[in-house]
């Protein structure tokens, strides 16, 4: 299997940044580990990225060039192009799809 390129949009990069400071704010010296761990999946991706489910709540409305890997309790949203993996979004698995989608679309 080749590898690909594991790139961050801007979104995925402000939801990163997010969750440094929600996790800072509460335990500083675990926001460093968190991130290590969401970038190591991340980057997992580069060879294996088929290993994500599609995204559930987006396949059932038709949308099924999503994907995503849980790292708990995230989940990295990502889609895989020609030779390069797009992580889109970090979204907070314990919540609803629906609902975080019509939070961005509002503040879009």
């Amino acid at each position: 299997m080749s590898d690909h390129e594991v790139y961050w949009t801007p979104t995925a990069l402000q939801d990163l940044a997010a969750i440094l400071s929600h996790v800072a704010a509460e335990n500083p010296a675990a926001a460093a580990a968190v991130i290590d761990r969401l970038e190591v999946r991340a980057e997992s991706l580069g060879t294996l990225t088929p290993r994500g489910r599609t995204v559930p709540e987006l396949s059932e409305i038709g949308v099924h060039h999503y994907r995503e890997l849980i790292e708990r309790p995230w989940s990295l949203v990502y889609t895989v192009e020609a030779m390069r993996v797009a992580v889109v979004a970090i979204l907070d698995s314990r919540r609803d799809l629906q609902t975080l989608l019509l939070e961005r679309l509002i503040r879009s």
